[in-house]
């Protein structure tokens, strides 16, 4: 389209034309994020292939002790300094061995099939008790797998830097180089290593109630872990993409459900991100109008809305438009036909989208209000010049002026709503039930389909498919629209 053209759009018309734009550019996008993603997967692969190359360069290059110390670890740091390096390796490798034998190799070797003996009653007749066989444990199977192969990881990285040292003592050793103290060392955690001492803790904290719960959630997306299999009366087991398969199209009822609260989440998500931004936007320019008086108390008043927890006003809410709240009661007192504001799907909906307005739109005046703030006056003195009214002033100069630098709170906005809890559960409790979704009701979002199914029902593995899913579209959406906006591509200045 020519720039002349464009120009002479109105602003509705570039909006849709920005949509239209979207949509044709979305292949294209898709691929080139898919591109960028494969060259990912790629690199770490060859970065594995080079460091496997290094390895063998390290073993080649060694003397006789750096060679012994790909069995000892540590063993040239030991014989050629330093000794506590040295030392530190030796007791991770024997304290790695120890965890290997007493503990990982337990679960290890039923990672396969995680577990085969079920937990099994049995009446001790001399005794005149019930006694129960020793059972495996699926689920702790599994989990304590999990635990092991990171640990394992984390000392591949260690055995591998052992090397390294290793031949970095040698060395030194052959450049007559003194070695690095204990006391430079911790010196050296104080000053120019300063970074390795503040996030070591919260690495490992990370790791352990992080990184091993989530893998240990994404593995169950793939066993049957459900209601009907509770270790250890019942175990579970691995079923590959089985779950996968229910979802999309093997099992009619969850494929069913699975696509219309997807479909219903977008549509909230769309409403809750833009009605919010848009309609606060309008509010922080009518309060930062000039002549408008009382711009503190006007701020003020809506700033109440934040002040008060959100929960508390969702669960007030809830009580007011009940099928026996007050709305109700009002309008049978005036003779007037009662309204399911919660109990009918399509009214819930509208409603909760409607109730969410008073919740976010104060959020958004704040945000715009000072970015309104400092747009520079000369430009809107500029349009009145060349005869602008205000609606062309806003759409060339307002609105692309805060989209410019709000894309990003845009982006965790849609995000956040996507997988906003708090106003579906404390609003309507996903409700009304519907008979022909699985486990679902009407409003429900995907992730409260996830609470549900997890916390009601036990459907664990389902859930945790719904939890990947979820993620993958999260993620996928963030990414493509953040590198697709003017942010990114034009960060250094406004355009």
């Amino acid at each position: 389209m020519k720039a002349k053209n464009y120009h002479m759009m109105s602003g509705y018309q570039k909006v849709i034309y920005h949509l239209s734009l979207f949509f044709k550019n979305l292949p294209h996008n898709l691929k080139k994020f898919f591109k960028i993603l494969g060259k990912a997967i790629a690199c770490f692969f060859i970065r594995i292939v080079e460091g496997f190359a290094n390895f063998g360069r390290t073993f080649s290059e060694g003397n006789k002790f750096t060679k012994l110390s790909f069995l000892i670890m540590g063993l040239s740091c030991l014989i050629y300094g330093p000794f506590w390096m040295g030392l530190s390796f030796f007791l991770i490798e024997i304290l790695f061995i120890l965890f290997i034998k007493e503990f990982a190799i337990l679960y290890l070797v039923d990672l396969t099939t995680l577990g085969t003996q079920a937990e099994v009653e049995t009446f001790n007749e001399a005794k005149g008790i019930m006694e129960y066989i020793t059972a495996d444990n699926s689920m702790l199977i599994l989990l304590y797998s999990v635990l092991s192969l990171v640990v394992i990881c984390i000392f591949i990285i260690a055995y591998i830097q052992s090397t390294k040292e290793c031949l970095n003592a040698q060395h030194r050793h052959e450049r007559e180089e003194q070695a690095q103290s204990f006391k430079m060392m911790l010196r050296s955690l104080k000053d120019e290593n300063y970074h390795i001492t503040l996030l070591s803790i919260p690495t490992l904290l990370l790791i352990c109630f992080t990184v091993i719960p989530l893998i240990f959630m994404i593995l169950l997306a793939f066993t049957n872990y459900d209601a009907n299999h509770q270790p250890p009366g019942n175990l579970f087991t691995w079923v590959g993409f089985g779950n996968f398969k229910d979802i999309f199209g093997k099992n009619a009822i969850k494929s069913y459900t699975f696509l219309y609260l997807l479909q219903w989440d977008l549509i909230w998500s769309f409403f809750a991100t833009f009605l919010n931004y848009i309609l606060g936007m309008i509010l922080a320019m009518m309060i930062n109008k000039k002549g408008i008086r009382g711009k503190k108390i006007w701020r003020t008043i809506f700033v109440i809305t934040i002040a008060v927890p959100q929960f508390v006003t969702l669960l007030l809410m809830s009580k007011i438009l009940g099928d026996n709240g007050t709305v109700n009661l009002i309008l049978e007192r005036f003779g007037l036909q009662t309204i399911p504001f919660l109990t009918d799907g399509h009214t819930a909906r509208i409603v909760i989208i409607i109730v969410n307005l008073w919740v976010g739109i104060p959020y958004t005046m704040l945000i715009t209000s000072g970015i309104l703030m400092n747009i520079p006056s000369e430009l809107y003195e500029s349009a009145k010049i060349d005869g602008a009214n205000a609606a062309v002033s806003f759409f060339k100069i307002t609105l692309p002026y805060v989209l410019f630098v709000t894309t990003p709170y845009l982006i965790t906005q849609f995000v956040g709503n996507f997988n906003n809890f708090n106003v579906i559960y404390l609003l309507t409790g996903g409700g009304p039930q519907s008979t022909v979704l699985y486990q679902a009701g009407e409003t429900d979002l995907l992730v409260t389909w996830l609470y549900k199914l997890t916390i009601n029902y036990q459907d664990y593995n389902l859930a945790s498919v719904i939890g990947i899913l979820v993620f993958v579209v999260s993620a996928s959406l963030s990414l493509i629209v953040f590198n697709m906006s003017s942010s990114v591509k034009n960060e250094e200045q406004f355009q």
